[in-house]
């Protein structure tokens, strides 16, 4: 049986560590430890004096939570820097009637608190849907068990 060539545990082709390499795949061997070639080298002929692993490693492949929470991060500060702008250049005042409220208020913060608003409503119609899909695997969970 041959191993598919696009495989999740293979990089993909025409990346460093697929020529040459020991196990066949492209990459280290399996178990994560990456063996050391003849005279001092890493895989694929790579000096092993304390160099990262190359571009189609398992390490260097890997998500964790921290590099998920991290980009989340650097995303959620580049649209705080746009919503900035965007309201620093929508000064204008603009008439506002809310039921019993009547006033003037900016354009950019009258948007960005219907964006809120409405961000917030999609939010509780989400979270009632994963709370009625959970308590319907509950139920399945608990019939199964009879």
């Amino acid at each position: 049986m041959t191993q598919d060539p696009l495989a999740p545990d293979t990089p993909p082709r025409g990346t460093p560590g697929t020529a040459g390499s020991a196990s066949g795949t492209g990459g280290p061997p399996r178990g994560g430890a990456l063996a050391a070639g003849p005279s001092g080298t890493g895989p694929a002929g790579t000096a092993s004096g304390g160099a990262a692993p190359d571009a189609g490693s398992d390490a260097s492949r890997r998500v964790t939570r921290t590099g998920v929470l991290w980009t989340a991060t650097v995303g959620a500060l580049v649209l705080l820097i746009l919503l900035i702008i965007f309201i620093a250049q929508n000064q204008h005042t603009v008439p506002l009637h809310y039921f019993a409220f009547d006033g003037t208020v900016s354009l950019g913060l009258a948007l960005f608190i219907a964006a809120v608003v409405g961000a917030v409503l999609v939010a509780i119609v989400g979270a009632a849907r994963i709370i009625q899909l959970r308590l319907q695997n509950r139920l399945k969970q608990h019939h199964r068990r009879r």
